[in-house]
């Protein structure tokens, strides 16, 4: 992608396993040409399609982390809604008031505590989760941004960006829960090409690299 990319830890991270879902298509295109019976050169697109769903997931809730630590240690007016009210646990307030502890510290580990387990592959919950680090419309703004990078040729807007997301973790979720069966049948599965999982690999940076610039 021509377009700049964070320099945070926790994008290069990102990129990292971004790459390594690349590495899993390269590898299946590799052994494609020998049509071994033992192998499904598909279950290499199946792998790297999971990946990169899991490499966003990821990256949302470290970026989530690193953000609240930095707004929670700033202590500024100027801190998102959602995150002024958030609510602490009494044994943390009771930590705070005794200084073992400091406010932005307590605030940051029940938000990692909160959202640990949280699965952020629905647009919905990645919304909630983010409106802590920022007020931003997300979506709607990380779909303008998409537009202003292809330069006018899309008219991507709020919903349509959050369904091209849910297609794609629709279909990780398949994969990863149904092992990628038709529906119906218990030897069959969903064809899978390497374009079809390349396209939803690129489609994961955009949306992860237009959100990162909506937040700033």
């Amino acid at each position: 992608m021509t377009n700049a990319h964070p320099q945070t830890r926790e994008f290069r991270a990102f990129l990292n396993n971004i790459e390594y879902a690349r590495k899993m298509i390269l590898a299946g295109r590799s052994l494609a040409a020998f049509q071994s019976p033992v192998i499904d050169i598909g279950d290499f697109y199946r792998a790297a399609w999971v990946q990169a769903v899991s490499a966003i997931d990821h990256w949302f809730h470290e970026e989530l982390y690193r953000r609240v630590a930095e707004l929670t240690a700033e202590d500024s007016p100027a801190m998102p809604y959602q995150l002024s009210k958030f609510e602490l646990p009494l044994v943390k307030v009771e930590e705070v008031r005794r200084e073992t502890t400091t406010l932005a510290d307590a605030v940051s580990e029940h938000v990692r505590a909160k959202w640990s387990n949280a699965a952020l592959q629905n647009p919905r919950k990645i919304s909630e989760a983010l409106k802590l680090v920022s007020e931003e419309d997300i979506w709607a703004k990380a779909a303008a941004k998409l537009n202003e990078w292809n330069h006018g040729r899309t008219s991507m807007n709020a919903q349509t960006l959050k369904q091209q997301y849910n297609s794609i973790t629709e279909r990780r979720n398949k994969i990863a829960h149904d092992a990628d069966l038709l529906d119906g049948d218990l030897k069959r599965r969903r064809p899978i090409s390497d374009a079809e999982a390349t396209d939803a690999i690129d489609w994961i940076e955009r949306i992860a690299l237009a959100i990162a610039h909506v937040l700033g």
